[in-house]
């Protein structure tokens, strides 16, 4: 296979109607690295915004079973990709989402914010440190995988194209990104998952490392410390090194699906989609999660 194989392809389908393909072959052919650090300083960043890591605190999910809850998340998010949306086991993902999404009381706004950041920070994550950046088709292809996502989660008002998911982001942050002690106890539960992911002679690093590739808004936000000025030229740099050096492997043949990753280790003997995520405690008027006893 031609290095520039699944690039080809993509310019081939059509993104209006190919978009999960077109989707799908970005994710698990052409930058499954990639995406997946870059859904996750995604979905990362809106810990920033205070009515958000406040709810994310408040279930103690993320604190107190962070693996789990990163595992959950990346399960059910997979499905569409991997099979398209009309795919039983992908309506089963996307009705799980909803179910618990629905035990709380989360303004619209924030869904489409949510849903922003998740076409955003992936462009720009490749544009940044990709071997290649994203093509026009597999930019629109992005809009419309995400358009359909808010459509099937019943998010209002969803952008139309790349620019108005990029200004909707960025208009958002500016005004809502703020300093919360929950969304700063999410953040740091996170990094600290984030850091034992790495192979262990690299951990004392990977948390000024992981600093160094967030914004001055984002530390400001949650108050973490600026890493040095010639860390974050090292950081930078060396992400920008692996996608030159990415340029001269061939094509990947067989797609890279969420399972395999070693990041995932909640469910060694498989996992039945209906059962992932968290479920309305008996008793406990609109909680989903379980509540400690003494």
């Amino acid at each position: 296979m031609r290095r520039d194989h699944w690039r080809r392809r993509n310019d081939a389908l059509d993104p209006a109607t190919d978009f999960v393909e077109i989707y799908a072959n970005v994710v698990g052919h052409e930058f499954p690295w990639d995406m997946n650090q870059a859904l996750g300083f995604a979905l990362f960043r809106t810990y920033a915004v205070p009515g958000i890591g406040r709810l994310l605190d408040d279930t103690g999910e993320f604190t107190k079973r962070p693996q789990k809850r990163y595992d959950d998340t990346a399960l059910l998010l997979e499905p569409p990709t991997r099979l398209g949306f009309e795919d039983p086991e992908a309506k089963a993902a996307i009705r799980r989402i909803n179910q618990m999404h629905r035990a709380y009381d989360i303004p619209d706004h924030e869904f489409r914010y949510v849903l922003s950041t998740f076409v955003v920070v992936p462009k720009r994550w490749l544009d940044d440190f990709g071997k290649r950046p994203l093509t026009a088709n597999e930019v629109e292809a992005s809009v419309h995988y995400y358009r359909t996502l808010g459509r099937h989660m019943n998010i209002k008002d969803v952008p139309e194209t790349y620019a108005g998911f990029e200004e909707l982001m960025d208009s958002y942050e500016a005004e809502h990104f703020g300093f919360d002690e929950g969304g700063r106890r999410v953040a740091d539960s996170t990094l600290a998952l984030m850091v034992d992911f790495q192979p262990r002679v690299a951990r004392p690093v990977m948390g000024i490392f992981s600093r160094a590739l967030m914004g001055p808004p984002l530390r400001e936000a949650f108050r973490y410390d600026d890493p040095p000025a010639a860390v974050v030229a090292v950081s930078r740099a060396a992400l920008k090194a692996r996608g030159l050096l990415l340029r001269a492997f061939p094509a990947r043949k067989e797609p890279k699906v969420i399972e395999d990753l070693p990041q995932i280790r909640s469910y060694p003997d498989g996992f039945d989609i209906e059962q992932l995520g968290t479920f309305p405690v008996p008793g406990v008027a609109g909680c989903p999660v379980r509540h400690e006893t003494s």
